[in-house]
């Protein structure tokens, strides 16, 4: 795995699947083509690629109390890969979970 760093399981990225079962969201490295990427899950997943979106989520600044006092920092930016597969085929996350 060298261009996908992981794939992203959140609440709205299920959402997206849910609407439409052949979407699946990958964090990717921001140097990435949508070539790259694309390739990279054909080969990882044994699966074909119709289409690849990608996006950069900006970073976002974080401050929280402690009893140090105000703690602030940020939360980094990641590039972000929707991909749409052909109809009839899926990605099984879960299958290596015992």
């Amino acid at each position: 795995m060298g261009i996908i760093v992981k794939p992203l399981v959140t609440e709205k990225a299920n959402i997206v699947t849910e609407k439409k079962a052949t979407r699946f969201s990958f964090v990717v490295l921001k140097t990435a083509s949508k070539d790259d990427i694309k390739k990279e899950v054909e080969e990882l997943y044994n699966v074909s690629v119709v289409k690849v979106n990608t996006l950069i989520a900006p970073a976002k600044r974080k401050s929280r109390y402690t009893k140090a006092g105000l703690v602030k920092g940020a939360k980094a930016s990641y590039k972000k890969a929707i991909v749409t597969l052909a109809e009839g085929q899926s990605i099984d996350f879960y299958s290596n979970i015992k």
